[in-house]
């Protein structure tokens, strides 16, 4: 496959606003610690590292991005240390050869720039909700990028920063009636009783503004969904197909 250029989009926070429901801040909105989800970035990068592409991260203002705690746990990998260190390896490469810790501000892209990458990968993590579904720049981008029906990825809460396309341009949501899969308002439920707050919820605000949430076994065990030229699984386990199925999309 010749070797094509990819966007990887980023947030800047490294926290998300979680409204306190218990505990002695009960009522208050409080700052959880959040960031990328290391799986979910590290699994499609590496495909597309192996498949010889060319990488390019990017972000609201150009801060290292930050990896989800959560995500970092050997929990998260069914105590498979192993792959944890290894991907935790590709993010520490990525620092030294790739500039992942000084991402490209949004605000730097043209669209003749643009006209050169062919495709766009959103990976998940609390953090798109603080600064992604807003972000005008971002909204111009994934407007170009939908324009030009070029291959456009995101997984679990990535498909948040969709919403920024309400913000550039006339202000429609350039993805209303695509089928879209997230991260559930179930899978956020069960997190807000761990984290005893309440959580913006991704189904949720994506249905409202018109797109069409595909929800079930299979998205919950790995499913993915492809509407036109956007790409979207639901959590940590649809990295690989993910990954594997966004390939395909950059070879045609």
């Amino acid at each position: 496959m010749p070797s094509k250029k990819v966007l990887i989009i980023l947030s800047d926070a490294n926290s998300f606003p979680l409204k306190k429901t218990s505990g002695p801040d009960a009522g208050k909105v409080v700052d959880q610690p959040s960031g990328f989800f290391l799986q979910e970035l590290a699994k499609p990068l590496q495909k597309m590292l192996d498949a010889g592409h060319e990488v390019t991260f990017a972000s609201p203002k150009g801060q290292e991005p930050t990896a989800d705690p959560n995500s970092e746990s050997l929990l998260a990998y069914a105590g498979n240390f192993y792959e944890r260190r290894r991907e935790n390896e590709l993010i520490r490469k990525m620092k030294k050869t790739n500039g992942f810790d000084r991402p490209r501000p949004f605000s730097t892209f043209d669209e003749d720039e643009l006209a050169t990458f062919a495709g766009v990968f959103i990976p998940g993590g609390h953090a798109p909700l603080a600064d992604l579904g807003d972000d005008p720049n971002l909204g111009k981008i994934l407007r170009f990028f939908n324009k030009e029906n070029k291959p456009t990825a995101a997984i679990c809460h990535g498909p948040y920063a969709l919403l920024s396309t309400m913000k550039a341009g006339d202000g429609s949501f350039v993805y209303d009636g695509y089928k879209i899969t997230s991260w559930s308002d179930a899978e956020e439920n069960f997190m807000e009783t761990l984290l005893g707050g309440e959580v913006e919820k991704v189904a949720s605000a994506l249905k409202d503004q018109g797109a069409v949430m595909v929800e079930g076994a299979s998205e919950k065990f790995g499913g993915t969904t492809l509407h036109r030229e956007l790409l979207t699984g639901g959590n940590p386990l649809a990295a690989n197909a993910l990954g594997d199925r966004f390939l395909k999309m950059l070879s045609v």
